[in-house]
């Protein structure tokens, strides 16, 4: 696990894009032994014009500076203990801001950040918090359908190539469609057939638009089969 930035630390990320009327997004590059993994943060504008910071990644400052015009900063998401890298920089960037974490992994996030709360009220109820088996996930109503966001539950990384794409190939990261990663599979123990059900309930949203992961591309063409997909290799 990579020590959490005590300074605003950037490391090579893309430009924010727009995934829809309420939210933005941003891929960066994280270099680990062997490998080098995407990484994403997710931005989720509430109606009060509230910001709901999933995945939270140290960016460039025109980058910082389009996000803050896109709304103000009130909600850090900490996904897991295992994504705790630049919270602590934005917690110093935005010392009001509410830290939200899983209640499962709270203790180990509290370590290198203060934690608000493991059941958030954004206040609006098209923006809602889901914590799975110490991990978490946002589900956004939006003019264009649900998107669900998640982190670590499911890897859909692709063209990654030599001995780093080959790892994360077999760590199932990386692949020719979506993967429950087998690290995170074998930390999930008797909490697959949670997972599996959460990934059902969301499959049974017939305006589901996306599932934007973590790691790798976002799922947009059949999502709900991906998730049922998903689901049975859980069970």
């Amino acid at each position: 696990m990579t020590a959490p930035h005590k300074e605003w630390t950037v490391l090579p990320h893309g430009k924010l894009t727009r995934v829809s009327e309420r939210i933005l997004t941003v891929v960066g590059d994280l270099k680990m032994p062997l490998m080098k993994i995407p990484r994403r943060m997710t931005v989720v504008r509430t109606l009060s014009g509230d910001l709901v910071i999933f995945s939270a990644m140290a960016l460039n400052e025109p980058e910082m500076a389009e996000l803050e015009a896109f709304g103000r900063p009130a909600f850090l998401v900490v996904p897991s203990e295992r994504h705790r890298l630049d919270a602590p920089s934005y917690l110093r960037r935005y010392p009001n801001i509410s830290v939200v974490a899983p209640s499962a992994g709270a203790k180990k996030i509290g370590e290198v950040v203060r934690v608000d709360t493991s059941t958030p009220d954004f206040g609006d109820p098209s923006v809602r918090y889901v914590e799975i088996a110490a991990d978490s996930a946002l589900e956004v109503d939006g003019e264009d359908g649900m998107t669900v966001v998640v982190n670590d539950l499911i890897g859909d990384i692709h063209g990654e190539g030599g001995v780093g794409g080959w790892l994360l190939r077999v760590m199932g990261f990386a692949g020719d469609d979506p993967h429950v990663p087998a690290p995170v599979k074998l930390l999930l123990g008797k909490h697959k057939g949670e997972v599996a059900q959460q990934f059902r309930r969301w499959a049974e949203r017939h305006d589901l638009r996306r599932i934007m992961v973590s790691h790798g591309d976002s799922i947009e063409k059949d999502p709900r089969g991906a998730l049922r997909t998903l689901a049975e290799s859980l069970d």
